[in-house]
């Protein structure tokens, strides 16, 4: 494996690691509806151009997800194959249930549109894992896209599996958008779920800004800790300093001894999480409740030098 070129790089593939490089939810979903909404055309062109029959395609959902989330759906017969890119070794996962195969391949082989598919009910033979490969290469393709905003994917798609195969395959966690196109003629319906992970996304989309230099922008942190990073919840505890004292006086110290405090305590109270200091505060009261008041951001280095001067 080689190394990010750049500090810039080696920094985003850290954050990627720890939390999944994500956007806000409608951001994302934007982004992904607007490149599903434009590869449809397309894709129903194609389709119909491959298949020699009228087959319907549609837009169906595009909602945030999970990358192993692409088979949850799928039930116990389904397709599946990744596309990887420059970017990403699984820039895109596709997944193709049964209905949606033997929609395919009925009208690949010129059945009855108009008659019922009989429905697959077992692992997908060679034949039909064939028929989606070719029906995942032209749905890779139209999302695909080109110039600056192109997911440079590397085409043609893999071969599709199926079977014990496909459900073995292990997806890397993370941040996606799900796209699901429904494919259907006027008696069967089946669908297409589109995995693009967020990192592949936002990457490529311009779903984030970036300075000329090549550094993330404040736009650009905010987008890269997820919803789920910025939600989480922390314990806050508020301290007031007592007045300096020596270990003599500690060890004189008896139960229901009243300890006096400095004369400034009130407005140097501490707020933390997690035993780091976050900000100044003063304590105060409203009504029956006690309060702090934020003064201003805690500076480890002053409180530093401020230690070591004599008490």
């Amino acid at each position: 494996m080689t190394s990010p070129a750049s500090p810039s790089e080696t920094r985003a593939l850290i954050i990627e690691r720890l939390v999944g490089d994500s956007g806000e939810a409608a951001q994302v979903i934007g982004v992904g509806r607007g490149m599903a909404e434009r590869a449809l055309p397309l894709l129903q062109k194609a389709l119909a151009a491959e298949l020699g029959a009228p087959v319907t395609v549609d837009l169906q959902v595009v909602e945030v997800a999970r990358v192993p989330e692409a088979r949850s759906r799928a039930g116990d017969a389904f397709a599946l194959t990744i596309v990887s890119s420059p970017a990403s070794a699984d820039a895109m996962t596709l997944v193709m249930d049964a209905h949606a195969v033997a929609v395919m391949v009925s009208a690949l082989f010129g059945g009855d549109p108009d008659q019922p598919v009989a429905p697959i009910e077992r692992d997908l033979s060679q034949i039909e894992a064939d028929v989606a490969t070719i029906v995942f290469q032209e749905v890779a393709a139209a999302l695909n896209g080109s110039g600056k905003r192109s997911l440079e994917l590397r085409l043609p798609v893999p071969k599709a599996t199926s079977g014990g195969e496909a459900r073995r395959r292990v997806l890397r966690d993370g941040a996606a958008v799900r796209i699901v196109f429904g494919v259907s003629t006027p008696t069967d319906t089946g669908t297409i779920t589109v995995m693009i992970p967020q990192r592949v996304l936002l990457s490529t989309r311009g779903a984030t800004a970036r300075t000329e230099e090549g550094e993330a922008s404040e736009f650009d942190w905010r987008a890269r800790f997820s919803e789920e990073v910025m939600r989480s919840t922390v314990r806050l505890e508020a301290t007031m300093p007592l007045a300096r004292l020596t270990l003599g006086d500690l060890a004189a110290f008896e139960p229901g001894q009243v300890i006096e405090l400095e004369e400034n305590a009130q407005l140097n109270a501490r707020l933390s999480a997690r035993d780091k200091t976050l900000f100044v505060c003063e304590f105060g009261k409203l009504g029956q409740n006690y309060t702090v008041r934020i003064s201003h951001p805690h500076d480890a280095g002053q409180d530093f030098i401020d230690g070591l001067m004599p008490g």
